[in-house]
């Protein structure tokens, strides 16, 4: 049996996060990089998944910064989350906890 395979297509999306609403400015931001789309082609290309794609087109989407878009703020960055590193503590009285069974052994040498 044949696989078939697909995209999530999130064009629209990342336009909306960049304050870009109409298909219209996309145009522009595409000529400035050698892409020269009709109004309906970026119309097709930002409202559906397209089957083919130019590896041109698509490099010159991905090339479109925040900064270029009109908008005068910038995009958030997402934060990362750190866990915090579990550190092992003596308990009352005095004693390590044991390692946990998968552990690997610890072949550092230990002075008493």
């Amino acid at each position: 049996m044949i696989r078939k395979m697909g995209i999530t297509w999130h064009l629209r999306l990342r336009m909306a996060e960049k304050g870009m609403f109409q298909t219209t400015a996309l145009q522009p931001l595409l000529a400035e990089r050698g892409i020269h789309l009709s109004r309906e082609q970026v119309f097709r290309l930002v409202t559906g998944t397209p089957q083919r794609l130019s590896t041109d087109t698509l490099a010159a989407l991905c090339d479109i910064p925040a900064g270029e878009t009109g908008t005068s703020q910038p995009r958030p960055r997402r934060a990362t989350v750190r866990r915090p590193i579990r550190r092992e503590t003596a308990d009352q009285d005095g004693r390590r906890p044991e390692p946990h069974p998968t552990a690997p052994p610890d072949s550092s040498p230990r002075t008493v």
